[in-house]
């Protein structure tokens, strides 16, 4: 979700791997081997978006829901729900963006987003909140618009 593109995201995932390897011997053990991991990552994905200015992309992920129906109405419905969830996430500032993620889709806790971004877990706490009004606010300006 965070690069838009599953070939990209593929490299990023290589370079992460590459990246951890090459550097196994530096890691302090200050966290758990998923935090570091999950630095590297949005690190490297971050570099990505520097690299190619990403920023004007949309996302393009296909996210598939465990819905209980399975009449091809409900999946529809249920797919363009997501994808327009997905588009407004994209819409956010990288702040906002990769707390809701990692709350969200990574299902982490307070604790370990605060340690991925190094951050407060006061500092986590208010982005989530800024974060779920802004996509708020989105949702409710689409409906008006649509």
């Amino acid at each position: 979700m965070y690069v838009n593109n599953r070939v990209e995201c593929e490299d990023i995932i290589q370079e992460v791997f590459i990246t951890c390897y090459q550097n196994l011997g530096n890691f302090r053990h200050e966290a758990s081997y998923k935090t570091w991991l999950i630095r590297i990552t949005i690190n490297k994905c971050k570099d990505h978006r520097k690299r190619w200015s990403i920023k004007n992309l949309i996302y393009k992920p296909e996210i598939y829901s465990l819905s209980t129906s399975h009449s091809s109405e409900n999946e529809y419905i249920q797919q363009q729900h997501s994808k327009e969830i997905v588009k407004h996430i994209a819409s956010l500032s990288g702040k906002y963006k990769e707390v809701l993620i990692l709350y969200y889709y990574q299902e982490m806790n307070m604790k370990e987003i605060s340690n991925v971004l190094n951050i407060s877990i006061n500092a986590v706490k208010s982005r989530l909140l800024h974060g779920k009004e802004a996509l708020k606010r989105k949702f409710e300006r689409s409906s008006q618009l649509g």
